[in-house]
């Protein structure tokens, strides 16, 4: 996002409650021209969060309406509306991306360096215009679960990370398998070129780049099976896309799957086992589920056409 041709930029702050930010972020149609954030302002506390909302105008009364009607729980809030410079745009709007530690990973952005743990390896993924800088609780406990698999002792020869924003699932895995073929893709090419950016900006190299639909791709069709497969979009997509994620897995080969809400996770698991899928692990992050699966013995072979209902706006990596 730019700012207007004054050199300036609006920020728009309103307090929210945990479970409304969590609906923001996991939103597929928000119409509103802003970049939405939402932070926890008191640690555990479910009704201390923050809504804020930055955008390249000065917000209008529709826009104003708009936000409020987000955070149902800030009716009685005025929303404080700041003017900022394209220095303060920068800086502002990635204040509440503190570096975060997940097994022997560490993730942060420019604007709050940290060294890497022993023994582990940090990320430089800034905020920009791909989702799954680390900081949804997704992305961080795909991280913990790749982590557990590999101290657990589990090798992977071919991994594709699908729906990759920003590329860190593919990065931890080339850090944590460096012998694998690691492929990633998604739907968005800006997040294609991000990620790009992101494995030059950490030295990562080796990831084979697909713009693609889910699994649709002939490179990704002629690279499988895949004894690894990571998905960290959301639940309709994650439901749509079973059967094609199954038929690129090898017999008996890990899904991780991310994106959905605790609510949605009977329906993803359903939709899985009806392609020979069985649930191993489960990591609760609030309201939101990382699920561990293994394949089945025999590498699934889709009996159909692949239906695209619920594919819509899947580009929202979480």
């Amino acid at each position: 996002m730019s700012a207007d041709a004054t050199g300036t930029s609006w920020k728009v702050s309103l307090p929210c409650t945990r479970a409304e930010a969590e609906a923001i972020d996991g939103a597929s149609d928000l119409t509103i021209d802003a970049v939405l954030m939402t932070t926890e302002e008191v640690e555990d506390d479910v009704e201390r969060w923050r809504l804020d909302a930055y955008l390249e105008q000065e917000p209008d009364a529709a826009t104003l309406a708009t936000l409020h009607a987000l955070v149902p729980s800030a009716s009685g809030h005025d929303p404080v509306v700041e003017r900022l410079s394209d220095q303060d745009w920068v800086a502002m709007s990635q204040a509440g991306l503190e570096p975060i530690r997940e097994g022997r990973f560490v993730v942060h952005t420019s604007a709050h360096p940290v060294a890497p743990p022993a023994g582990g390896r940090a990320f430089l993924i800034e905020a920009g215009q791909a989702f799954g800088t680390g900081h949804h609780g997704t992305t961080s406990g795909c991280l913990a679960m790749l982590d557990a698999l590999a101290s657990a002792g589990r090798d992977f020869a071919k991994v594709i990370d699908v729906g990759t924003g920003t590329g860190l699932l593919a990065f931890a895995a080339v850090d944590l398998w460096p012998a694998a073929t690691v492929v990633a893709t998604d739907i968005d090419p800006v997040a294609i070129a991000v990620t790009r950016e992101n494995a030059a900006r950490n030295d990562i190299a080796g990831v084979a780049l697909f713009v693609a639909d889910g699994a649709r791709h002939p490179d990704i069709d002629a690279a499988a099976p895949y004894d690894l497969v990571i998905a960290n979009i959301l639940a309709g997509p994650l439901v749509s896309m079973a059967p094609e994620l199954a038929a690129i897995a090898a017999p008996d080969a890990v899904i991780v799957l991310a994106g959905l809400l605790e609510t949605q996770r009977e329906t993803v698991v359903a939709a899985y086992a009806a392609c020979g899928c069985t649930l191993e692990t489960i990591d609760r992050r609030g309201d939101w589920t990382v699920l561990r699966l293994r394949a089945g013995a025999e590498r699934y072979v889709p009996t159909a056409p692949f239906d695209p209902k619920g594919r819509d706006g899947w580009a929202l990596d979480l």
